[in-house]
């Protein structure tokens, strides 16, 4: 319905917006700076960037790989190209980080790979890994990948050069969709119940694989449009990975719900004749997430809490802060439950070897999160506040210079401040800040008193011109926010930008100043998203979380006053809500039957309303629909329709 715009859920559309088209790199500099030359040759100089080891390591038991891989949808749209990063040779060019560089050419590394006897993972067909265990008669599937298409080319690869089995069982190590998106790619439905395939997750990942930030999925999917480059042509000017990986695919979705769950650490079932015993890690990485040991092997899969960088614990997309101290703890509970480990892999990134290897790369991760939560709040303690905190923190060298520990996806500085967030909220206790001016008033305001463009101009090329591009970046976000129009403020904050990028260590970082830029000099793209291809997921998606989802619609204005009552009865799954519109506030709870104080009774599928949301008709065509039925007062439930509006998706960001 046009005003039911169905706010897409969680991570999807983080990557549903990396489909959107490209527009040309940002063209008002393609040179670093003297400045930035020199930041980036204090990391080259301060880090072993010679080092091998993670080359050998993520090369190590290569068994094939394709020259290409080249995955496109039925329609002939590409998804996925490894030819896109082919121009990542050779030493860093001086328009990127020469460490995130390094990273970069590592996840470029990509094939079919043994980490140990009976174990393989596919890395570099999708941002994760697909790992396959070989049970005693088939092949246990471990995270099938984003999407349907990356994960069916990656595993008919495999199988061309593996033992052609069938998958026995089907392992979701977290409830993020890059680890579960693609299982109808390798199995269907009717597989599952015909071969009574085991689909095995942790506890509470239904729930939070179908719901995580649905409320603001659209505000969320807008700025992981900035976290991953959606729109940057990948190049060395542009977009050259996420430091998690390189960009996500987008394509066709897809969930099949678990058949058993973890729910405790030490429990152990044998899977197709192989023994595992799971660590069960909820609230750290992700809200439903496992850790799983194989003894026979004496190897540690630690899903997404272990990375071969710092992970995040806030997310420039936007989420909610995640728990450093469990974070730690399940890291070091890892070293102590499985102390004889001798091969180490993951959800994203290259394996490992050797227990004392393996031991002192959990312990440095853990302890890179503890410190940065521990320091992070005795600054608190002393009345630091969030920038200051993140100013002040610095890695101890021997964290530091550690690979694993860098911030190429996750960093030291927004890190920081999630720790104030998580214990201070937003507010740094300066009544300066308790009530501020918008950004627009309050731009208008600064720029008034600093005499205008004609000074600040100047001032803002002195800063830059000096190399200090965080503060030519505040005078100028000043300036563009009181005089949007400015074309002279938007091309120099787009360079300021683009320098910062060139300078980041972190993927996102680099997204988000590059993406910035770009939007100052050539507008947002209005490519629309597609719904349709979250249909799989959002099929098992429960009715509640979409109408929670149309209840942050409700215009509080045109609701004021306005008074409803209405059943929505879904006769296909027996399942009965009653909705009233009183205080300008959306209600609804369920009911075991349509009742009859409500003013009409809307008779629909589950099916029809979930079309109903992703094709997006007027309220007047939904009505018309023959599919519904309606008892009672037709104009009421108009009215109630009338009352949501579409949230704007496209929001500026870098403008206001």
């Amino acid at each position: 319905m046009k005003n039911l715009r169905f706010p897409i859920y969680l991570i999807t559309l983080l990557f549903l917006l990396n489909a959107c088209d490209q527009k040309p790199i940002i063209d008002t500099a393609s040179e670093a700076s003297q400045h930035t030359l020199e930041k980036n040759q204090q990391i080259a100089d301060f880090l072993p960037l010679d080092d091998q080891q993670d080359f050998i390591e993520a090369r190590k038991g290569l068994i094939a790989s394709e020259e290409r891989i080249l995955i496109t949808k039925a329609s002939g749209e590409t998804v996925w190209d490894t030819d896109a990063y082919t121009f990542m040779e050779g030493d860093a060019p001086k328009t990127v980080n020469p460490s995130l560089w390094r990273q970069e050419k590592l996840n470029n590394i990509h094939g079919l790979f043994e980490v140990s006897e009976g174990i393989y993972q596919l890395r570099g067909y999708d941002l994760s890994n697909m790992t396959l265990i070989k049970g005693d008669t088939g092949w246990i599937v471990v995270d099938p990948l984003t999407v349907e298409e990356t994960a069916r080319h990656a595993f008919n690869f495999a199988m061309q050069h593996l033992e052609k089995l069938p998958i026995k069982a089907i392992i979701y190590t977290h409830s993020h969709i890059d680890h579960f998106g693609g299982v109808q790619g390798i199995v269907s439905d009717e597989d599952i119940a015909k071969n009574n395939i085991r689909i095995i997750a942790p506890e509470g990942f239904m729930e939070e694989a179908t719901s995580e930030n649905v409320i603001v999925g659209l505000a969320m999917g807008r700025r992981a449009s900035f976290m991953y480059g959606r729109t940057l042509e990948k190049s060395a000017l542009g977009n050259i990975g996420t430091g998690l990986g390189k960009s996500p695919p987008f394509a066709t979705f897809s969930l099949i719900a678990p058949t058993e769950l973890i729910d405790h650490t030490g429990q152990t079932l044998e899977i197709d004749g192989v023994k595992f015993v799971f660590q069960y890690t909820p609230d750290a990485e992700a809200p439903a997430e496992m850790v799983f040991y194989l003894p026979e092997k004496k190897a540690l899969c630690v899903a997404e809490l272990g990375l071969r960088s710092m992970h995040n614990l806030y997310t420039l997309r936007g989420a909610k802060v995640r728990d450093a101290l469990k974070w730690s703890g399940y890291l070091q509970e890892a070293k102590l439950i499985f102390p004889e480990t001798e091969v180490y892999f993951g959800s994203h990134h290259w394996p490992m070897w050797g227990n004392k290897n393996i031991h002192e790369f959990l312990s440095k991760q853990a302890d890179g999160y503890k410190f940065i939560h521990d320091q992070s709040v005795r600054l608190i303690n002393n009345g630091y506040t969030p920038n200051e905190i993140a100013a002040e923190l610095e890695l101890p060298e021997s964290l530091a210079k550690t690979f694993a520990n860098r911030g190429y996806y996750g960093t030291l500085k927004h890190n920081a401040k999630a720790i104030y967030q998580n214990y201070m909220g937003w507010y740094d206790a300066n009544p300066a800040n308790l009530d501020p001016l918008p950004p627009e008033d309050s731009a208008k305001r600064y720029v008034k008193l600093m005499g205008g463009s004609e000074n600040i101009l100047p001032a803002a090329q002195q800063a830059f011109d000096e190399g200090e591009y965080q503060w030519t970046a505040e005078l100028l976000n000043k300036l563009v926010f009181a005089q949007p129009e400015n074309k002279q403020a938007r091309a120099l904050l787009a360079q300021t930008y683009q320098q910062l990028g060139f300078q980041a260590e972190a993927g996102p970082w680099r997204n988000v100043y590059l993406s910035g830029a770009q939007e100052l000099l050539h507008g947002k793209s209005e490519k629309s998203l597609e719904p349709i291809l979250m249909k799989n997921v959002l099929q098992k998606t429960p009715i509640n979380y979409f109408l929670d989802a149309l209840a942050v619609n409700l215009n509080p204005k045109r609701a004021e006053g306005v008074e409803l009552k209405i059943n929505l009865s879904f006769e296909d799954v027996n399942e009965h809500y009653y909705v009233t519109i009183e205080n300008s506030v959306f209600h609804y709870r369920k009911v075991q039957a349509p009742l009859k104080e409500a003013e009409a009774t809307v008779y629909l599928s589950r099916e029809f309303f979930l079309n109903m949301l992703v094709l997006r008709e007027s309220p007047v065509a939904t009505l018309r629909n023959s599919n519904l039925k309606i008892d009672g007062e037709k104009l009421k439930v108009l009215r109630l329709l009338s009352l949501l509006d579409p949230p704007e998706s496209n929001f500026n960001i870098v403008t206001p």
